[in-house]
């Protein structure tokens, strides 16, 4: 009896220790919608809402963290954080060097934002956020690319005539046309890369991947996930 007693609170102190898990979810908090520093000084947007709500499917306690964008891979190496929640597009080159879950966002659209529509992009200066697919694109394209540690200054680069059009994703691009006054137009030419966004993990870290790829499969299940989706990028977004 003090056997099974021992066993059973061994196995209850176990079970605790694994509820009470804590993950630190690295992001930038410069990309809206998908994170932002908010008002209060706080992570807030698409990731921050979809954070919080893995961790909590997934039974973890989870604390969040901001890191520049052109560190943010070495740095969850490091072990600065656990998790890489940024906007984050799957590549084979990045699936290289980190592990990524399912994607939670789908494959979607990049775009270019300039102060005409008249732009050739081919042969224009373009500017893009560092270490990105979109600058990688840009590079390759025949354009000259100008590129920036924040996504803040690529579209600086727009407005003061330093670039011709900014390369980045539709979903980021699309609001701040929207709120410029017709100073900035999207350019009607669209680009799909990458395999869709998913959380950045260390490749030894499976368990933990495990973890999240089922509390994503369940959010896409029940429709959870497309209702987000549709909240921080309106109606017309790619769901699953």
């Amino acid at each position: 009896m003090k056997k099974l007693l021992l066993a059973t609170a061994l196995l209850a102190l176990g079970t605790g220790l694994a509820a009470a898990q804590t993950v630190r979810l690295g992001t930038e908090g410069a990309y809206p919608p998908y994170n932002f520093i908010n008002d209060q000084g706080e992570v807030d947007g698409f990731e921050r809402k979809l954070g919080d709500e893995l961790c909590k499917r997934a039974a973890l306690t989870c604390e969040w963290t901001t890191n520049e964008w052109d560190s943010i891979i070495p740095n969850l190496q490091s072990g600065n954080y656990d998790v890489i929640i940024a906007g984050m597009s799957i590549t084979d080159e990045r699936d290289e060097v980190i592990n990524f879950s399912e994607n939670y966002i789908p494959p979607a659209a990049s775009a270019y934002l300039a102060l005409t529509p008249d732009v050739d992009v081919k042969t224009a200066v373009v500017s893009a956020q560092v270490s990105t697919i979109q600058a990688g694109y840009v590079a390759e394209s025949g354009a000259t690319l100008l590129e920036f540690a924040t996504p803040d200054e690529t579209v600086a680069a727009v407005r003061n005539g330093e670039a011709d059009a900014v390369f980045a994703d539709k979903d980021y691009l699309a609001p701040i046309a929207a709120e410029s006054n017709g100073e900035l137009v999207l350019l009607a030419e669209e680009v799909q890369l990458g395999g869709g966004v998913g959380l950045g993990l260390r490749e030894s870290d499976t368990e933990l991947k495990a973890k999240f790829d089922a509390a994503i499969q369940a959010m896409k299940a029940d429709g959870t996930l497309n209702a987000l989706i549709k909240e921080y990028f309106g109606e017309a977004a790619v769901t699953f």
